[in-house]
C-alpha cells in the first residue's frame, strides 16, 4: 500500500482526530497505529517491528546516535532550565514591568514581537523558541492571548527563513536548487541567484507577513482567534482556564522581588551569541576549501549549535541566579535543583509530542506519502500555465499530510524542475517559488510539524488551540497567494503577480473590517 491512496489514510486520520478531539498524543497515536498496520499488512507481529524501527530511528540511526533529534530535545530541556531561571531570579518580572512602561498597548506588543521574529531569522527552531521567551510577558501584560503570541511567532519563524539566504534553510534550498540547475543544464544563472530571484514570488510568505502586521494594527479577528483574543482583553486570562500547555513553570517557583532587567535580558543575549557563534563554528568545521558566509550556513550542524548555545546561556542564567541567592539575597540557594526540575518538567508536553510526531512522520515517509503526491502532479495533463499554482497546493498538501515543509522541498523541486524543463523553461523558478511556499503553507497549518509544536512551545500556548485559531488565517492566506501563482504563470511577471496579490489582501481587510460586527476593541 506504499505510494498509493492508501498512504494518505494514517495523517488524514491523525489531523481529523486532533481537529475533533483536541488530544495531540491520542490523535498522533492514533495515526501511528495506522501507519504501522498499513506498513506490516495488518500483521501485528510486523507492525510492532515498524513501530520498534521508527521509535528506535529517532535516538539511533544507522547504526549510530541520531544526534539532531537527541539535541533538539537536550535543547528544550535546557531552555525550560533557562526559563525557570530568569523567573526564579526576577528577570521575567523586571522585564514585564520595564516593558509595560514603554510597550503601553496591544497592538505595541503584537508589533514587538512580530519585529523580533523578522530579525531573528538564523533557524526556525531558534526563533520560535527564543521570540516566545522575549515576547511573554510583555504580550501577557497587555492581554494578547497566547494563542495570538503563537501564530505571530508562528507566522514569522519559517516564513522568514525560507527567504533569507542566510539560514539553516537556505543553505538546504540553495544546495537542492543547485543540484536541479545542473541536472537540466542550466547555466546561465547560479544557485544563489535563483534563489534571489524566487524571494518575491514566495508569496505565501509576504501575504502572511503583511497580515500579521494588519492584523495587529486593525484588531480584526475572526474564528477562534477572536474568542481568544475577547477573553484575554476581558478577564486578562491569556490562556483558557485549565489549560495543559507545553513550557509552562508552575506558579509555586519562588521568585526574586530584587531581580533587574539583565537577569532575562543577559541569558536570552547568551543565547543567541552562543548559538549564533557554534552556528559558524561547526559550520567552519565542516566546510572544505574556500570559506563563505554562505558555506557556513550550509554545512552547519543547527542542533549542536542549539545546544552549545543553550548551555551557554544556561551558564549565564545560573550566575544570575547565584547572584540574587548570594549577593542580593532575593532568593534561598536551596531552591536550585528544584528549579531544574521544574524547568525540565516545562518542557516535557513538548519532548512528548515532538517524539509521537517524530514517529508519525517516520513512518508517514516509509509509506511514501510525498512520492505518492508528487507522483500525481507529474503524472497530470494540465495547462502548463497552472504549473505553479498545482504545486503549490500539492506542496502544501504534502508538507500537511507529513508534517515536513523541508521532506517537501527534497521531493518536490527536482519535480517541479523536470516538469518545468520540459514543458517550458520559463517557468522554472516560478514552479521551484511555488513549491517553497506550499510547503511553508502546509508546514504552517500541521498540528503534527514540529515548528507549529515549538511555535506553541515558545508562546507558552495549547498546542490544538494554537492550530485551530491560525488555520483560518493561514487558509485565507493561502487562497491570496494562489491567486499571486494563476497571474503569475500567465504572465511570468513577478512583480506584477506580487502587486496584485497586495492589492486583493487590502480589499479582503477592507471587507472584513467592515463585515465585522465588532472588532476586538470594541468588545472591551
Amino acid at each position: 500500500m506504499e505510494n498509493t491512496i492508501y498512504s494518505l489514510l494514517p495523517p488524514l486520520l491523525a489531523i481529523i482526530m486532533v481537529i475533533l478531539t483536541r488530544r495531540v498524543l491520542l490523535s498522533l497515536g492514533v495515526g501511528i497505529i495506522s501507519a504501522a498496520l498499513i506498513l506490516g499488512k495488518f500483521n501485528l507481529g510486523e507492525m510492532f517491528t515498524y513501530l520498534w524501527d521508527a521509535v528506535k530511528g529517532i535516538f539511533v540511526s544507522d547504526g549510530e546516535l541520531n544526534t539532531w533529534n537527541i539535541y533538539i530535545l537536550l535543547f528544550l530541556l535546557i531552555l525550560g532550565v533557562i526559563t525557570a531561571f530568569i523567573n526564579i531570579s526576577g528577570g521575567s518580572r523586571a522585564f514585564g514591568e520595564w516593558a509595560t512602561k514603554r510597550v503601553k498597548t496591544r497592538t505595541g506588543a503584537q508589533i514587538l514581537s512580530a519585529i523580533l521574529g523578522m530579525i531573528i531569522f538564523i533557524d526556525d527552531y531558534f526563533n520560535a523558541l527564543a521570540v516566545g521567551q522575549i515576547s511573554r510577558p510583555i504580550t501577557d501584560r497587555q492581554r494578547v492571548s497566547r494563542a495570538k503570541l503563537a501564530y505571530i511567532i508562528d507566522s514569522t519563524s519559517a516564513p522568514i527563513c525560507v527567504v533569507s539566504p542566510i539560514s539553516s534553510w537556505g543553505a538546504y534550498i540553495i544546495g537542492i536548487l543547485g543540484t536541479v540547475l545542473a541536472a537540466h543544464q542550466v547555466s546561465e544563472i547560479s544557485a544563489f541567484s535563483a534563489f534571489l530571484s524566487m524571494i518575491p514570488m514566495n508569496f505565501y510568505v509576504w501575504v502572511t507577513l503583511a497580515f500579521v502586521f494588519i492584523v495587529a494594527f486593525t484588531e480584526i479577528e475572526f474564528g477562534n482567534m477572536k474568542k481568544h483574543e475577547e477573553r484575554a482583553i476581558q478577564t486578562g486570562e491569556v490562556l483558557p482556564p485549565n489549560t495543559t500547555v507545553p513550557g509552562e513553570l508552575k506558579d509555586d517557583l519562588p521568585v526574586s522581588t530584587k531581580g533587574k532587567v539583565g537577569d532575562l535580558i543577559w541569558p536570552i543575549l547568551a543565547l543567541v551569541v552562543g548559538t549564533v557563534s557554534a552556528m559558524m563554528w561547526t559550520g567552519f568545521e565542516a566546510t572544505e576549501g574556500k570559506v563563505t558566509l554562505l558555506k557556513l550556513f550550509e554545512n552547519t550542524d543547527v542542533a549542536k549549535s542549539l545546544v552549545f548555545g543553550g548551555l551557554f546561556g544556561l551558564f549565564i542564567s545560573i550566575l544570575m541566579f547565584l547572584r540574587q541567592s548570594m549577593i542580593y539575597k532575593g532568593v534561598q540557594g536551596k531552591v536550585f535543583f528544584k528549579g531544574v526540575w521544574e524547568g525540565i518538567k516545562s518542557m516535557l508536553p513538548a519532548v512528548y509530542i515532538l517524539l509521537f510526531a517524530w514517529t508519525i512522520i517516520t513512518l508517514i515517509d516509509q509509506l511514501k506519502t510525498g512520492t505518492y503526491l508528487a507522483g500525481i502532479v507529474e503524472k497530470s495533463n494540465m495547462d502548463v500555465s497552472f504549473l505553479p499554482v498545482i504545486l503549490f497546493i500539492v506542496a502544501g498538501i504534502m508538507a500537511f499530510s507529513t508534517g515536513t515543509s523541508w521532506g517537501s522541498f527534497g521531493i518536490l523541486l527536482p519535480i517541479a524542475g523536470e516538469i518545468a524543463a520540459t514543458t517550458d523553461i520559463d517557468l522554472l523558478l516560478p514552479a521551484m517559488a511555488a513549491v517553497l511556499a506550499g510547503a511553508v503553507f502546509g508546514d504552517h497549518c500541521s498540528p503534527i510539524s514540529d515548528t507549529t509544536i515549538l511555535s506553541s512551545t515558545g508562546a507558552g500556548a495549547n498546542h490544538i488551540d494554537h492550530v485551530m485559531t491560525q488555520l483560518p488565517y493561514a487558509i485565507m492566506v493561502a487562497a491570496i497567494s494562489g491567486i499571486g501563482y494563476i497571474v503569475l504563470g500567465f504572465t511570468d511577471n513577478a512583480w506584477l503577480s506580487l502587486l496584485i496579490v497586495m492589492v486583493i489582501l487590502a480589499i479582503v481587510t477592507i471587507i472584513l473590517k467592515r463585515t465585522s460586527r465588532t472588532t476586538i476593541s470594541e468588545t472591551v
